[in-house]
C-alpha cells in the first residue's frame, strides 16, 4: 500500500492526517451514486470488496459529549455494546447536523480519521479478522484502505465488538 491516489493528490483531513502520522494507507476512489441508499454498501459493490471489509462512521451521544463507532457497513452498530465500550450508560445515535459539525466532514463521508474534534472512537472488533479494512476517506466516493491496527492508532481507538 501506498500513499498516492491514482490520478493525484486527495487532500482530505483524513489523508493528511495519515501522510503527517507516517501511516501507510491507499486511496480508493469510486464513482458516487447520490442516489444511493447504503452509502457503505455502494463502496462494498464498487470496489469489489466484501462488505464486511468496509467499515461505516457512526456518531454517538453519551449524554456528555459524542463519541465515534466503526463497525462493518452490513452490520449495525449495537448502542448497548457501544456504551459499555465507552463505560457509559447508554448512548443514542447523534444528530447528523451534530455529527457533520464536529467531524467536519458531510454525512454519507464522515471519516474516522482527521476529524476536527478528537473523539473516544471504537473499532469493531472483527476488524482484525481482516489483512486490511476501508473506511470513508472523508468524502462520498473516497475509501482509504489500511490495515486494522493501523486505524485504530489513528484514531486513537480501541476495538471491541459493537456491531450486530
Amino acid at each position: 500500500m501506498g500513499r498516492k491516489d491514482r490520478g493525484g493528490s486527495v487532500g482530505t483531513p483524513a489523508t493528511v492526517a495519515l501522510t503527517r502520522a507516517k501511516i501507510p494507507y491507499a486511496v480508493r476512489a469510486y464513482e458516487h451514486d447520490p442516489a444511493a441508499e447504503s452509502f457503505g454498501l455502494e463502496a462494498a459493490e464498487a470496489l469489489g470488496v466484501e462488505p464486511g471489509r468496509v467499515f461505516k462512521t457512526l456518531l454517538v451521544d453519551t449524554g456528555s459529549g459524542l463519541a465515534v463507532g466503526v463497525v462493518p457497513v452490513d452490520r449495525s452498530l449495537d448502542l448497548k455494546a457501544m456504551a459499555s465500550a465507552l463505560g457509559v450508560k447508554k448512548v443514542a445515535m447523534a444528530d447528523p447536523v451534530a455529527a457533520e459539525r464536529s467531524s467536519g466532514y458531510v454525512v454519507g463521508g464522515i471519516s474516522p480519521i482527521g476529524q476536527k474534534r478528537a473523539l473516544p472512537t471504537v473499532v469493531d472488533a472483527s476488524a482484525s479478522e481482516h489483512k486490511t479494512v476501508l473506511v470513508s476517506g472523508g468524502r462520498r466516493g473516497l475509501d482509504i484502505e489500511l490495515s486494522p491496527a493501523d486505524l485504530v492508532t489513528a484514531t486513537s481507538g480501541s476495538t471491541a465488538p459493537i456491531a450486530r
